[in-house]
């Protein structure tokens, strides 16, 4: 059976889109973002330049990247990425953010991620999408079961931060999956 979706980059809150030149200056003010910087990924919190951003979502043979833009006002809200394409596994990984504070538990990244994994398995033919997470990212691990991620184990002690060490949580979701909660759109 095949499965048609209406608008393969529409969800109900957001939509995933290219990158913009305006984006950069909004992206700029987010990595002034300490937490932002911090869930998005374990790498050192550095602010990136307008060099850096611009590459950003350059076409890479095993990699998607979308910016996420709000349905009523087309406004920049995130970023959400598959990295990591291993075509011949069918396996991917995946990242987002979602930028200002303010947008942030407001249903933003539960959408995205709905949308991305209905992209990686009925686009791109994924069989498992993967990610990693740090422990104290409470609301990231909630969006992430939300749509159907199961914790798969942990690596201990990975991230030094202020003082403390925080395991990194191992997250994955498989198509069978995807679909017995989603079922096939």
């Amino acid at each position: 059976m095949t499965t048609i979706i209406s608008n393969l980059f529409h969800g109900e809150r957001v939509k995933l889109a290219i990158p913009r030149e305006e984006d950069v200056g909004i992206m700029l003010k987010w990595g002034e973002d300490t937490d932002y910087l911090r869930n998005v990924d374990t790498d050192m919190a550095m602010p990136r330049n307008s060099e850096q951003l611009m590459k950003e979502g350059s076409p890479e043979a095993n990699e998607v990247y979308f910016r996420l833009r709000t349905i009523d006002e087309d406004r920049l809200v995130g970023f959400v990425t598959i990295y990591g394409i291993e075509w011949n596994n069918r396996t991917g990984v995946l990242a987002i953010g979602i930028g200002d504070a303010a947008d942030r538990s407001k249903g933003f990244g539960t959408d995205a991620l709905r949308l991305i994994l209905r992209y990686a398995f009925y686009e791109l033919n994924l069989d498992r999408v993967g990610l990693e997470v740090i422990e104290y990212n409470k609301g990231g691990i909630k969006a992430y079961e939300r749509v159907g991620f199961q914790v798969e184990g942990r690596k201990r002690s990975m991230v030094y931060r202020d003082g403390k060490r925080f395991d990194i949580i191992v997250m994955g979701i498989l198509r069978p999956e995807w679909e017995a909660l989603h079922g096939t759109e």
